[in-house]
């Protein structure tokens, strides 16, 4: 049943309305409800009539390709054409023959092309089995059910009935069914990770959003109001209203994005069709000569000429080179799983060879997505922490005083407060006033005594602004006892357990505290015997408004020493503004003896603090107290007050922590920031705290550099946290030295963004919309791109990259269904792994074109010349050039299909767009390939029929010396440049020596068996003589394979296989327009 124009109308109105921005009477309105919705619900009648106008709630299925179409799609080229016509001339030939053997011989003939043809087919069908599943995917995340208020009544109805105008209950559990908007929460908190890449629950509100001029530009993220299908409900419960259903909800317009990005052929696969179509050419000029000289010179019957002419076409077509493509993809395919980068579509292995640009995300990725404690700063000495410690022991702290020691080249003019509010310690909001995910993140100003003063000079330190100088000391490291006790209060002051090992797996708390856990347990302090010793007696928990948490224990000396055993401490740990104005003393060293505690010096405390955070370090400051015994009373619950109204100062210093941690964009939390009061502490120290880069990354991308790959990083992170991991990496250097943030990028036009993207490696404050426009801007200048991503809004542009690249171990189905290659581990160097296996392909495939060409050519050619200088019969039979098609590409080709990498495969720039896959310097070795093995199958045929040999000798003399020609093609192809006449023929690829026996093999067979000799092959046995003909040949055309490349080598004087002296034309870069779903998404998710 058609839509009426004014059902139509209403959907589209329905589809466009900013129901984010109007309040929920408006949006009644909007939907034809009555105001008391919320009690009544729909009627049956109206939910059905809705039904009707809006359709299910279901996204809408692409046209699947049926199995009919598949084969068609395998069969439906010249070469297999030819094929058939050649079955139906031997089928025709088998009923017409006179003698059984005619018969019988035709009818293997006809069997043969047939499984020739049904083997490519189904390996062609089974390779596009697991293509394109990500629609399902995405269909898998739907809701099944749904309660809904109808006629009053809660009633639970199957999910594709919700309509428009439904009023939904939520609670926790629920995944949502439709796009909601919230009309009654209840501390309402929703998933929406895999829609916004918000990683922490989003509190939902009622009330209106502010925006701009076009509310359509709000992002999803932002939309606080709304509730999005397939989200998934954390905490709460809810009443909202359903304003969009099906393909008209967000999850929709993904589908809809997913199913429109048509992915492009590879340049191979294009490649090999053009080659085929050139062929087929070639084949047909040649059959059609063969039939001329059989016809007018050897004077053979028409049906005879036919058949010889046909036979020499059978010859020519490359009926295995499409197994053997696909065997040199499924080769490569199994190395990269070995090394986590598992390939979905098995031609996506050639476009890592190509790609130029790689641009990944940072965190996991590029970092290990672990928060490391990286320095612990005390009032006279910094302690580095060892980021890759995988033992514990106390050598993995060591102090290192001119670690971090003085602010980064960016901030040294400015003021320490400038610098402090820049760096990521520094609490920052999204565009809807929403908070990071960093709970200990600074809110108040930190300004020294004499801010202009502190201010560092290009060459000054801390230590000498400082009047609590460091010792000199360095490379000495603490004992486990001073570690226990500095970092104590770190431990102490938690809920947190420690992973296994003090790994992720397991682990139970906060990220950045669990930094402070793990450093301890790795420095071989026993984490839990600190926790077993003191337990807590009362504790103010941690909250955001005043931006710290606190505990109470009784002393113990392992953690406390012998000075307090009639006291109670506290440990109170939080953000440095909180901590620092309110602390009483320092803790000289970390050390709380009575005769080390010395006044606190807030300038110096804030200086450090800054230069921490010009490193892009996040900073947690550890303080401590001492109490009287009647203090508290266990198991008290205490209030803020606790530590801020106490009336006088009473805690001390013991030192700060700086952190990095790689919030993405979508690791934004909503959290309202009250301002509390001051407290006086006593400061132990400060830690300093990172996600720090995985090292093997490092030496990846000095790898993917050294291969012209450029490498660009896409992260949710602050600006100068960004820049500080990119220095790291190696990502920042002259060229590429500054940063462009996400909403910098929403400001420019595609034109200027065209511009922008090859300048910067780094992109901080970044969302998973502006991946698409990244990757859309770098393939309109010609760049071949490599995307990361693991959310579903990441899918799109996962598509639309040239190599879409998912998380195995923290992406998302609908992810990793839209991306060509999976990384099984989620680590940046397995791309870089799987971009030289991508080289080593096209290699591959060129070494099994420069075997395969020159033997299906030797064949058919030596047919033709045979004729043409004089035999009365085709040097080799119908069923002789079949199997020798056939076996010669599953062996010899396969050689060539596995050979490993030969040096230096990765220091030459990625290959040229557009790059022929047969260029003039392969043409040229295929065309004396084959005119080395013509001349050799047909000059021994001669030779042997001057000897007095007979038909069937010559044949088998013809096939031997043709098929042991090609494993001396075979020998020299394996190395494009290098000689053949050295050691590594005999080592580096066993597949070699193991395809020239079974094919050595099988040749003695097929010549010496009884009956399959003569009856299907028209073949006698060869005696010693013949089989030295073969040798000779064999060594003959090696040696003309070499001397080519040694006269070449000697011209060129290159080291590597490098230019083709190749002038192709580049592929035109790709300028299709972004999708104009990719608005629905707004703008960035984050402000600066």
């Amino acid at each position: 049943m058609g839509k009426t124009k004014q059902e139509e109308d209403v959907m589209d109105r329905t589809k466009l309305f900013p129901w984010h921005a109007r309040t929920k009477d408006e949006c009644f309105v909007e939907l034809g409800l009555n105001s008391d919705l919320l009690r009544t619900g729909l009627s049956t009648a109206e939910a059905q009539k809705r039904l009707e106008t809006y359709g299910p709630n279901k996204l809408t299925e692409k046209e699947k390709t049926t199995l009919l179409q598949r084969i068609w799609a395998q069969v439906a080229n010249v070469l297999v054409g030819i094929l058939a016509v050649v079955a139906i001339v031997a089928a025709v030939k088998a009923a017409t023959a006179k003698s059984s053997e005619d018969r019988v011989t035709n009818l293997i003939e006809v069997g043969l092309i047939c499984f020739v043809i049904t083997v490519n087919t189904t390996i062609g069908i089974v390779q596009e089995g697991s293509a394109e599943k990500a629609a399902d995917a995405l269909k898998a995340m739907l809701s099944s059910d749904a309660l809904v208020i109808r006629d009053g009544k809660d009633v639970k109805i199957p999910a594709d009935e919700i309509v428009p105008g439904d009023v939904v209950k939520l609670s926790l559990g629920d995944r949502v069914p439709a796009d909601l908007r919230m009309c009654e929460v209840s501390n309402l908190a929703a998933l929406e990770a895999a829609l916004t890449g918000e990683a922490v629950p989003i509190d939902k509100t009622v009330d209106p959003i502010e925006t701009g001029a076009d509310p359509s530009q709000t992002p999803l993220g932002d939309r606080h109001n709304m509730c999005f299908s397939a989200t998934l409900i954390s905490s709460g419960a809810a009443l909202g209203v359903a304003v969009a259903t099906g393909d008209d909800t967000e999850i929709g317009t993904i589908n809809a994005l997913v199913n429109k990005v048509e992915k492009k052929k590879t340049n191979v696969l294009e490649q090999i069709d053009t080659v085929s179509k050139w062929l087929a050419v070639f084949i047909a000029i040649t059959a059609l000569a063969t039939w001329n000289v059989a016809f007018f010179i050897t004077d053979e019957s028409g049906m005879d000429a036919l058949s010889t002419a046909l036979v020499c076409a059978v010859a020519m077509i490359p009926e295995g080179l499409e197994a053997i493509v696909t065997m040199t993809y499924a080769w490569a395919v199994s190395n990269m799983a070995k090394q986590n980068a598992i390939i979905r579509a098995l031609p996506a292995v050639e476009t890592l060879g190509s790609v130029t640009t790689i641009c990944s995300d940072k965190t996991g990725t590029l970092t290990k997505n672990e928060m490391t404690l990286t320095a612990f700063v005390t009032s006279d000495k910094r302690y580095r922490f060892d980021v890759d410690a995988s033992e514990r022991k106390p050598t993995n702290f060591k102090v290192d005083n001119g670690f971090l020691s003085t602010r980064a080249d960016p901030s040294k003019y400015m003021k320490a407060s400038e610098v402090i509010k820049k760096g990521p310690s520094a609490q920052r909001k999204t565009l809807r006033g929403k908070k990071s995910s960093f709970g200990f993140g600074i809110t108040q100003s930190m300004h020294p005594t004499n801010e202009d003063e502190v201010a560092q000079a290009p060459n000054a330190t801390s230590q000498e602004d400082s009047p609590a100088a460091f010792s000199d000391v360095t490379g000495e490291s603490p004992d486990s006892v001073f570690l226990r006790k500095a970092l104590g209060g770190g431990i102490l002051c938690s809920k947190c357990s420690l992973g296994e090992n003090g790994g992720r797996k397991g682990e139970i708390g906060n990220p950045t505290e669990l930094s402070i856990l793990r450093a301890a347990y790795f420095g071989d302090v026993d984490v839990s015997a600190v926790k077993d010793s003191a337990p807590v007696i009362a504790e103010v928990p941690f909250s955001s408004e005043y931006k710290f948490m606190a505990t109470v224990h009784a002393p113990v000396e392992q953690n406390d020493g012998v000075d307090y055993n009639d006291k109670l401490i506290a440990h109170v740990k939080g953000a440095p503004d909180r901590m620092i104005p309110l602390c009483k003393y320092q803790a000289k060293n970390g050390s709380f003896k009575e005769e080390d505690l010395e006044p606190c010096d807030k300038d110096y405390w804030i200086e450090q603090i800054a230069i921490l955070s010009s490193h892009g370090l996040r900073v947690l400051a550890l303080t401590r107290g001492a109490l009287d015994k009647d203090a508290v009373k266990p198991g008290e619950q205490l209030g803020p007050e606790f530590v801020q109204e106490r009336g006088e100062p009473w805690l001390t210093i013991v030192g700060l922590c700086a952190i990095m941690d790689p919030p993405r964009p979508e690791c934004v939390d909503a959290i309202k920031i009250a301002h509390g009061a001051g407290v006086r502490l006593t400061i132990v120290g400060l830690c300093a705290i990172m996600d720090p880069p995985r090292p093997e990354c490092v030496d990846a991308i000095k790898i993917a550099h050294g291969a012209g790959v450029r490498v660009a990083m896409i992260t949710g992170d602050h600006k100068d946290t960004a820049l500080a991991i990119g220095g790291m990496l190696g990502l920042v250097d002259k060229q590429h030295s500054e940063a462009i943030t996400g909403p910098e990028l929403d400001a420019m036009t595609d034109e200027e963004l065209q511009v922008a993207a090859p300048k910067y490696n780094v992109f901080a404050r970044a969302s998973p919309q502006n991946k698409i426009r990244i990757v859309k801007a770098l393939q309109s200048i010609g760049e071949v791109c490599g995307m990361t991503g693991d959310g579903v809004n990441d899918a799109p542009a996962l598509k639309a990259a040239d190599m879409g690249v998912a998380m195995g171990k923290e992406g998302t189905d609908v992810a990793r269904e839209a991306s060509e290659m999976i990384l099984a581990d989620d680590n940046f160097a397995t791309i870089v792994s799987a971009v030289r296996e991508g080289r080593v392909v096209w290699d591959d495939l060129r070494k099994v074109l420069l075997v395969n060409t020159p033997i299906n050519n030797a064949q058919g050619m030596s047919v033709l010349f045979g004729l043409l200088l004089g035999l009365s019969e085709a040097p080799l039979s119908a069923i002789q050039v079949l199997y020798c098609n056939l076996i010669c590409a599953v062996t010899l080709g396969f050689v060539c299909a596995v050979e490993p990498a030969e040096d230096g495969i990765m220091d030459q720039p990625p290959r040229r767009v557009g790059k022929r896959l047969i260029g003039r310097f392969l043409l040229l070795r295929i065309a004396i390939g084959t005119i080395a093995l013509v001349a050799c199958t047909v000059g021994s045929v001669f030779w042997t029929d001057d000897m007095g040999y007979s038909l069937e000798e010559t044949r088998s003399q013809a096939l031997n010396t043709l098929s042991f020609g090609a494993i001396g093609v075979t020998m020299s192809a394996r190395f494009a440049r290098k000689s053949a006449f050295h050691q590594r023929t005999f080592v580096g690829n066993p597949i070699a020596w193991w395809s020239y026996a079974i094919m050595a093999i099988l040749q003695v067979f097929i010549t010496y068996t009884p009956g399959l000799n003569d009856a299907i092959f028209t073949m006698d046995a060869m005696d010693g003589k013949q089989w030295g003909i073969v040798v000779l040949f064999m060594f003959v055309v090696l040696i003309v394979m070499e001397a080519e490349k040694s006269i070449r080598g000697y011209i060129t004087d290159r080291q590597y296989y490098e230019e083709d002296w190749d002038d192709d034309d580049a592929i035109e870069p790709d300028t299709t327009p972004l999708p104009k779903e990719v608005t629905r998404f707004g703008k960035n998710e984050l402000a600066h």
